[in-house]
């Protein structure tokens, strides 16, 4: 039986375009160009970051992340980048009793704006703000910490095989991997990625019902 589920946030709960749009407009370079080589990053398994790296090798992207904030050309999550199944399938989890948390790879910052948009959810928190990120062990050691549950009760919700649905397995996680995104899609078929998943699912809204079968 299920009793927490946490969501990753990046193409998860949240669209990346406008994360890349703005990277692409602070390099100066088309955000086709960027997002292309976001796409051959990922058929390659690589950190997300490398398609940066690609337009600026030896770039510091923390020392540029620092300089797009002091230029006021910083992060911004506003409602529009929500996904529209976020809403109603973390209120219709709640609503079912289900503990929501939501954790991911992300800044203080996109915690702060997350928390801002006050989403149906039991605790909102980021990987800068606990000091470990995924897919470290000590991350999900830090989920299971705060979810109320134990690992087995508590289901892990990602579209990133790498950094979800394999450490959250082996931290002894339940793991659902999310069909969306470039990762959710390029990595939807892969045996060892379905092996490893629980369950694979094309939308949120999916989770009530499994939830709900006590599956």
């Amino acid at each position: 039986m299920i009793e927490t589920i946490v969501f990753d946030v990046g193409e998860t709960l949240v669209r990346d375009d406008r994360y890349w749009a703005s990277w692409a407009d602070w390099l100066d370079v088309p955000p086709h160009t960027l997002s292309a080589l976001v796409g051959a990053v990922v058929v390659q398994g690589r950190d997300n970051a490398d398609a940066v790296r690609l337009l600026r090798p030896g770039i510091d992207i923390a020392a540029e992340y620092a300089a797009r904030e002091a230029a006021g050309r910083g992060e911004v999550l506003e409602e529009q980048d929500l996904y529209p199944d976020v809403r109603p399938a973390l209120a219709a989890l709640r609503d079912q009793g289900i503990r929501v948390i939501v954790a991911g790879n992300q800044t203080e910052k996109a915690g702060e704006l997350l928390r801002a948009l006050d989403l149906p959810a039991d605790l909102v928190v980021m990987s800068a703000e606990w000091g470990v990120a995924k897919p470290a062990p000590a991350f999900f050691a830090r989920v299971w910490a705060v979810s109320g549950a134990a690992p087995e009760s508590t289901l892990y919700v990602g579209d990133h095989p790498a950094n979800d649905v394999f450490p959250a397995k082996a931290a002894g996680l339940r793991t659902a991997h999310l069909r969306r995104g470039p990762w959710g899609y390029w990595w939807a078929d892969d045996p060892d990625v379905r092996a490893a998943a629980d369950w694979s699912i094309d939308s949120l809204t999916e989770l009530a019902e499994l939830v709900r079968n006590g599956e």
